[in-house]
């Protein structure tokens, strides 16, 4: 059985271009690599504010060179900087000034020894160059790493994805989920008669005069480490709006009409999101969808598309119902992610069920803005059968680690369980507008989301939030027949467990409470075929007992 569970999981990864490179390396011992990059030690006190990333990439060599200045605010006394690089990249200088830095490496970590120690709120900048031939993925997006291929016309076709991996696989950083840059600056040079295309608004094109063309882009809003990315190939460009937000698509040329009416599907999206989330967050850097060749990933404000202009997911539906191939899984998951992981991002990827759980379930929004809410909840069912309940969803903090898989599917059917926890539809979505306005860039923990949803109603849903993240196991209604009596009581590894849970009862919904001590079932309750729990709207176990 745990063998089928295992290739079940597997196999829905395999299926899920968000899954993220490091899923499931939760482990009983840690390295010091993993401390180095998952700790915010004394050595990472400082605000990152800005990078400016200047980089040429040869596509024959597979070699890029450049540098990243990094423009920091110092959050403490500051004699020695950790920044973040693989070790397989060399550093070829540091740059404070005029004055090159001494550094040492450990692992994939720098610790640059400043000239002078920095005083607490200084503001500074740092020039790290460096070069190399960067890890290339051998499939991505599920491992980290450069993609390079040609189209069906012989050009080259390259990008970067290195979600989980880290952005340190390509460009010098802090590469921790909790510092975003408030704006960046990234120009990447390409092969003259190519096309790059990175996050945020195109504000230059330079000739360089050697067979290479700069291309600059501006970032104007908070962004994660693993969005800042290439995208080079022989681009086409077409363009649309939804209201006042620019919405750029490049492709490849061969695939220029296949691409408009796929596409088209991105404006009934926006209406949905709009409606349900508060508008794109990232409208001053406006929204790109771009043809990658691989499946596809969440890139800030130029989300990678590799779904081949198919419905659902590569020509599947993840939920086993058909409600799946309706839509274009990659365009709806990825560009959900924009409101869920881009803008609001977690600060250690330990709960990384803050991006995955919601943009899973902002699929479901879709389907229910779409076709109506009795398909949204039979979708979120048959995701279901993906959920292995092996480890918990919530990670190792300060190590690196992600929690299990189950984020995805599971962290989507808890968002629908406190959903109908709430029992108001008109509150549930206030309170989830709220919550994406409320933490629109910014970094938040666990605590922070719980926190929101428990205050606006008065189920203290700590203990639901506790067993469905902290341990493996979901919830389970327990039934007894005992003469003519019928109990019930909830089994869970959290003590004092309550939660309400709608049942049918000779054909009318009632509301039970049970807690973990045995409930008799009121008058009217025969035997236990007169009971019916509605299981779509909340992701529980039921089990008999004698």
């Amino acid at each position: 059985m745990k063998k089928i569970f295992l290739l079940t999981l597997i196999a829905f990864i395999g299926v899920n271009s968000s899954f993220s490179q490091v899923l499931s390396n939760k482990q009983n011992q840690y390295t010091e690599a993993d401390s180095l990059r998952g700790t915010l030690s004394a050595e990472r006190a400082y605000d990152v504010l800005k990078y400016h990333l200047q980089v040429q990439i040869d596509p024959e060599e597979r070699f890029i060179s450049g540098f990243n200045t990094i423009t920091f605010k110092a959050e403490a006394v500051l004699p020695i900087m950790q920044i973040d690089l693989f070790e397989n990249m060399r550093i070829d200088s540091i740059m404070h000034g005029n004055d090159k830095l001494g550094y040492n490496r450990k692992f994939n970590a720098v610790f640059v020894e400043l000239k002078e120690s920095l005083k607490p709120e200084t503001t500074d900048s740092i020039q790290v160059f460096y070069s190399g031939n960067p890890i290339v993925a051998k499939n991505a997006p599920w491992d980290g790493g450069f993609v390079f291929k040609k189209d069906e016309e012989g050009n080259p076709w390259i990008a970067v994805a290195v979600q989980g991996t880290g952005a340190s696989l390509w460009y010098p950083n802090k590469d921790h989920q909790s510092d975003e840059p408030e704006e960046a600056l990234i120009e990447i040079a390409v092969p003259s008669g190519l096309t790059n295309v990175s996050n945020g608004r195109l504000i230059g094109k330079t000739e360089l005069q050697n067979g290479y063309t700069r291309w600059s882009y501006k970032v104007n809003n908070p962004i994660n480490n693993y969005d800042i990315v290439f995208n080079i190939a022989n681009y086409v460009h077409f363009q649309d709006s939804y209201k006042d937000l620019d919405l750029d698509f490049f492709v490849l040329p061969y695939n220029l009409e296949k691409a408009k009416k796929q596409f088209a599907e991105v404006k009934p999206m926006m209406e949905c999101f709009y409606e349900k989330f508060g508008e794109y967050p990232f409208k001053e850097d406006g929204y790109k969808l771009v043809e990658t060749p691989y499946l596809g990933m969440e890139h800030q404000s130029a989300v990678a598309y590799g779904n081949y202009y198919k419905m659902g997911y590569l020509g599947r539906d993840l939920s086993g119902t058909g409600i799946g191939l309706r839509w274009d899984f990659i365009i709806i998951h990825e560009s959900g992610h924009e409101w869920f992981g881009n803008s609001i991002t977690a600060n250690d990827i330990a709960d990384m069920w803050i991006h995955e759980g919601f943009t899973t379930y902002s699929e479901a929004v879709y389907i229910e803005c779409r076709w109506g809410k009795e398909d949204a909840l039979k979708y979120l069912e048959g995701l279901r059968k993906n959920i292995s309940n092996q480890a918990p969803i919530i990670g190792d903090y300060g190590v690196n680690s992600e929690g299990s898989g189950d984020m995805y599917p599971k962290g989507a059917n808890l968002l629908n369980t406190i959903r109908s926890i709430y029992d108001n539809d008109e509150l549930w979505w206030k309170t989830l507008k709220d919550y994406t306005l409320t933490f629109k860039h910014q970094t938040i923990d666990t605590k922070t989301v719980e926190d929101f949803f428990n205050a606006a109603t008065a189920t203290d849903l700590q203990p639901i939030f506790d067993q469905y993240l902290r341990y493996s196991a979901i919830p389970v209604l327990e039934l007894k027949e005992t003469g003519e009596r019928i109990s019930y009581r909830w089994k869970t590894d959290i003590t004092n467990f309550k939660m309400p849970v709608d049942v049918i009862i000779n054909n009318k919904e009632i509301r039970l409470t049970p807690s973990n001590t045995w409930t008799e079932f009121s008058k009217g309750v025969k035997d236990l075929n007169d009971i019916k729990i509605i299981e779509k709207e909340f992701y529980i176990e039921t089990e008999l007992v004698k």
